[in-house]
């Protein structure tokens, strides 16, 4: 019984929360810089996908990659942390039935995840992946969210002296 409770605020420690926002926010700041770089590269992707009308294809490649930048940073710097925690698991879950809807039609797609040119199709590997940044992404919505422990090491913290 003790032993749950030194894990349970182990794992809802303000450093070790830090240490998850840093991360995921590492993360998607590196899957959309090349995102950035190569827009057209990335809509290919994005289309090859076929799960988006082509209208939609575009606005998608464009403003994605700027949504995850956006996201990671926020999460980094601990501004808006619920918010931005809230959109990259949503962006997570959309991600992984994509790449589950694509594995079970059995398309031989490259992924589009961290760049946009590479031989890699995407396996069920990609959805381990995905799944692992996805559990990242729900143990900060319950630190933030549920459990509303503060949120350290921040630049909120600093505006707010």
């Amino acid at each position: 019984m003790g032993e749950d409770r030194h894990i349970a605020s182990w794992l809802s420690h303000p450093n070790v929360a830090f240490v998850a926002r840093v991360v995921l926010g590492c993360v998607f700041i590196y899957a959309s810089l090349d995102k950035i770089r190569h827009p057209d590269l990335f809509a290919e992707a994005v289309y090859n996908y076929q799960l988006l009308p082509e209208v939609a294809v575009n606005l998608v490649a464009i403003c994605l990659p700027w949504l995850e930048l956006l996201s990671g940073v926020l999460l980094i710097l601990g501004l808006w942390v619920r918010g931005s925690v809230l959109v990259l698991s949503g962006l997570l879950l959309v991600f992984l039935g994509a790449l589950g809807i694509n594995l079970a039609r059995g398309l031989d797609i490259h992924c589009g995840c961290f760049t946009t040119q590479s031989a890699h199709t995407m396996t069920v590997l990609d959805l381990f992946r995905d799944s692992l940044f996805l559990l990242l992404a729900f143990y900060l919505f319950w630190l933030y969210q549920i459990r509303g422990i503060e949120t350290r090491f921040s630049l909120a913290q600093v505006l707010k002296r």
